[in-house]
């Protein structure tokens, strides 16, 4: 009896510390047939605990659980990954059953949308700044939405230059100083190895660095991390490029604790959308990794994308309505094929070594060497071509741009209004040819080669070669299990040699080193300590210079977690120097351009701050604010490095201030998220370069705009919302609200070379103070200040998936010529107002033009396949549907610079320099098909 009262109260104390043990269990199926998924991973996210589920689809964890707050993934190779919030308590259980995953298709879009990154970022011809190279499937609703759908349209995150957000890899910075942008194809055609991103939108905290107001992206090429398999992936295209092939290896872990990730591809074409815009595109990528121990690791990374473009341009609507949407004036046949003049080329290779160090469990530290080198090229032609006749520069070529105003219809029309034939002879020989005669500018230089002369036309390229060593270390600590630290420091040196290059003097052999402009022999020497040099193909010209660059950073940061809240804490401080050294005297300023120029430096400084409110499971709320202080970039810095050693007057550090609140409604059927957002700059500069008539002479003069002491303020909302309606029917939408404006009227300089006409025109050494442009109100050209998204996505149960959105773009402005907006247009050379000058006249004139609102459908499909051990992935998407016709951003030209000028200019049907615009693309289409095994 006393045996079975025994036996009978030991089960009952087992059953009750059972009862009180902490359990977390649950089960994953499909996400369309809603069988058990075996074989997926569950992970209790920043804990050693891992488990796989079971033939029952089935998971549990019973020690070692941490309380409050934690993040379960789940994964398995072909699905989605997900993660899944939850709040463990003492004593217990947690039951997460009927997880769902689905097939991993969007491994196939994230294809598609690292291929826009490249294909529209940091296109100078193109105004394109946006986040198209951001993995969408990171991303919530809205900025998937972003990626996807706006990016076409040019559109930008709240109103905002790419520069305001930080690009790393393996923990490197890789913005470029010369204007804080990424340089995307500099990595561009290894999408297979860019998967692994760790995203920190706005202003929330990143494990890596501070960011910046749009927030910070690393992307990890660890071999170790990299899901083991290979990929073969061709894709077809008509946007930039129309061929692409890819094949990607990764070795997981081995047994001998190494791993390597290998990646080639190729993407090519003679013409992308735009006409003649040939690609040729070569991408390597090679990482080894060696785990030393069970806390040190090695890894050494090479990435070589060398890659060619031809350029497209903007063009005034004269051009347009004359051709077409696709027209681009920078190509002309040559033996009977397309070349075009304007060339980009990059060939920046990187090298990487990082080591990673786990302190322990909770802490650790990895340090990193970044090494990238190479060329950055920009081809394009040059007229000015001169001989010397009795000491002084004679001849120079016409200009041999088709759309030069000179042979346009619209100038014969204003200055031969009596007698139109010469209007219609011009618009004949547009339409019939309109694009580079190559043979003309052949024959001129050979004719005057006989003649004893040098070259009139030359193809050159301005060359920008960077040797760039950035070290830095990142350290990460988990205190406790309410506590992360995190901080760096780093320092990064930059050497940037900035040059002319002559590539091909187009049938001759030599070309006189000066400026054909000048009218004095001293003034017109490019480099006065090589007077009236003759260059060769592959010589240096015209100028040469180099910028030094230095930088170090430092950043730490807390966060703290709880159960109902959340809050993290964050600063940095960034020491930027720059210093310029001259190569070449330039003979317009001889003091002032030779040697190292004045040593530049500015302190930058960073704070932010933000929580999180876990009102519910269902219902969080969300604010960040902080503030930036930041050196100008290079380029914004030197008035006209080319030239001279001369600053921006006033230049400072910009300062950035910005605060976004959120509310995220997270059910089983609906994910929503509501942002509202202020951004305030203030004492940004810019710099501008063109040709201006009416300041102060006859003649139109080339000047460097300098805008000085900007402030901008951007405001608006964000909206996204997706429904799980069905199991198979997904409905989603998306919104922006914005307004971003001119909050000042900034201040306005001019400079020139410093020659008789322009001391003529008031320039002292080459320089004029405008006072303010009045551009306070004027809308900032920041492609659509709003833009709508509605659609859906239906997944069929045998893994095939169709999506349609109908996407809607407004309040897209052309940007305004700041010197119109100055003293300089109501102004005569004397000083005086124009007696003619009528206030309500020139209201309308200086009024901004608002571009047509419109809409774009675009078209999104899949499918894959299992076969055996492989996996077959096809994703298609048509752009544009409706071959709608639409502005997606453009410039007013700085020629009329004055009242009179502008009138007479605006009065005519067809203006003379009306504004440059560009065009987005008709109906496009992407196709791509990968093999996994």
């Amino acid at each position: 009896m006393k045996k079975s009262l025994l036996l009978f109260l030991f089960v009952l104390f087992s059953v009750s510390i059972y009862g009180q043990q902490t359990v977390i269990k649950g089960s994953v199926k499909e996400s369309l047939s809603f069988e058990p998924i075996e074989g997926v991973l569950v992970v209790i996210e920043k804990t050693n605990l891992k488990t796989l589920t079971d033939q029952l689809g089935e998971f549990e964890f019973s020690e070692g659980i941490t309380f409050g707050e934690q993040i379960l993934t789940i994964s398995k190779t072909g699905y989605s990954t997900k993660r899944f919030p939850i709040v463990v308590n003492e004593g217990k259980t947690v039951n997460i059953s009927d997880m769902t995953l689905e097939r991993d298709v969007s491994e196939t879009e994230d294809l598609f949308t690292i291929t826009l990154s490249d294909d529209e970022l940091n296109d100078d011809t193109s105004g394109a700044d946006n986040i198209s190279g951001l993995l969408a499937s990171s991303l919530d609703v809205f900025q998937r939405t972003a990626a996807f759908e706006f990016s076409s349209s040019f559109f930008r995150i709240r109103g905002l230059d790419s520069n305001n957000g930080s690009i790393l890899i393996n923990g490197i910075e890789m913005n470029k100083a010369y204007n804080g942008r990424p340089q995307w194809s500099n990595w561009g055609g290894i999408n297979d190895v860019l998967r692994n991103q760790e995203l920190s939108l706005g202003f929330s905290p990143s494990s890596y660095a501070f960011g910046g107001v749009l927030g910070s992206t690393n992307i990890n090429v660890r071999a170790s991390e990299a899901r083991p398999g290979g990929r073969i992936t061709y894709s077809s295209s008509n946007r930039s490029y129309t061929n692409r092939l890819m094949a990607t290896y990764a070795s997981g872990l081995l047994k001998n604790n190494w791993a390597y990730t290998l990646s080639i591809g190729r993407r090519w074409g003679n013409e992308g959308y735009q006409d003649a815009t040939l690609y040729n595109s070569n991408s390597f990528f090679a990482s080894i990794e060696k785990k030393l121990s069970d806390v040190h690791s090695l890894s050494l990374t090479t990435i070589y994308t060398p890659n060619r473009r031809g350029k497209s341009s903007p063009n005034t609507q004269e051009v347009y309505d004359l051709k077409d949407i696709k027209y681009n004036e920078y190509w002309g046949w040559q033996d009977g094929e397309k070349r075009n003049s304007r060339i980009k080329e990059v060939n920046e290779p990187i090298v990487m070594l990082n080591h990673y160090w786990d302190l322990n469990y909770k802490t650790s530290l990895n340090t990193n060497v970044g090494y990238q080198f190479g060329k950055l090229g920009n081809s394009r032609l040059d007229y000015n071509g001169t001989d010397l006749i009795n000491g002084f520069p004679q001849g120079g070529g016409a200009n041999p741009s088709p759309t030069y105003y000179q042979k346009l219809p619209s100038y014969f029309e204003r200055n031969f209004p009596n007698d139109l034939q010469f209007a219609y002879l011009a618009l004949k020989d547009f339409q019939n040819d309109g694009q580079i005669n190559w043979n003309a500018m052949y024959d001129a230089n050979l004719n005057h080669v006989q003649n004893g002369g040098n070259a009139i036309y030359a193809l050159y390229e301005d060359r920008v070669d960077d040797t760039q060593l950035t070290i830095n270390s990142i350290f990460n600590s988990k205190v406790n299990d309410n506590v992360i630290l995190n901080a760096s420091v780093g320092y990064k040196n930059l050497k940037s040699e900035n040059f002319a290059q002559v590539l091909n003097l187009l049938g001759a052999s030599t070309y006189l080193d000066i400026d054909g402009f000048a009218t004095d022999i001293d003034e017109a020497q490019n480099d006065l300590l090589n007077p009236n040099r003759l260059v060769n193909e592959g010589d240096k010209f015209k100028y040469h210079y180099n910028v030094l660059s230095n930088e170090l950073n430092a950043f730490a940061q807390a966060q703290f977690t709880y159960n109902k809240l959340d809050f993290y804490l964050s600063g940095s401080v960034r020491q930027t120097q720059y210093q310029r050294e001259g190569i070449y005297q330039n003979g317009g300023f001889p003091d002032s351009s030779l040697g190292k120029g004045e040593q530049l430096s500015f302190t930058g400084f960073g704070a932010k701050a933000g929580t999180t409110l876990k009102l519910t499971g269902k219902h969080v709320f969300n604010v960040n604010t902080g503030f930036i202080s930041r050196a100008p970039s290079v380029q914004n810095t030197f008035s006209n490095s080319r030239e001279n050693h001369n600053i921006v007057p006033n230049v400072s550090e910009e300062n950035i201030m910005s605060v976004d609140a959120s509310y995220i409604l997270r059910s089983p059927i609906v994910q929503s998220k509501l942002t509202g957002y202020y951004t305030k700059i203030t004492d940004a500069s810019e710099i501008s370069f063109f040709f201006a008539d009416g300041i102060g002479g006859d003649n139109a003069v080339f000047v460097q705009e300098i805008l000085q002491g900007i402030d901008k303020k951007h405001l608006g909302v964000e909206l996204g919302v997706e429904a799980q309606v069905t199991s198979s029917i997904k409905l989603k939408g998306a919104a922006s609200v914005g307004q971003f404006t001119y909050d000042n009227n900034p201040n306005l300089y001019l400079s020139t070379e410093p020659d008789q006409e322009s001391v003529d025109a008031g320039f002292v050494n080459g320089f004029k103070d405008f006072g303010q442009s009045q551009l306070k109100d004027y809308k900032l050209a920041s492609g659509p200040q709003r833009a709508y998204s509605v659609g859906f996505e239906y997944r069929d149960p045998e893994y095939w998936w169709f999506g349609a959105t109908a996407n809607f773009f407004s309040n897209t402005y052309v940007d305004v010529s700041p010197l119109t907006r100055s003293s300089n247009f109501n102004t005569d050379f004397d000083g005086n107002v124009f007696n003619d000058y009528d206030e309500d006249l020139a209201r309308a004139l200086l009024k901004q033009e608002r571009f047509d609102d419109y809409m774009v459908i675009n078209l999104v499909g899949g499918k894959s396949w299992k076969v055996g051990k492989y996996y077959i992935g096809l994703f298609a998407s048509i752009n544009n549907l409706l071959d709608e016709v639409y502005k997606t951003g453009g410039f007013e030209q700085g020629r009329n610079a004055n009242y009179r000028e502008l009138r007479d200019d605006k009065a005519l049907d067809t203006p003379v320099f009306g504004p440059k615009y560009w065009y987005g693309r008709g109906t496009t289409y992407f196709l791509n098909l990968n093999l996994r095994f």
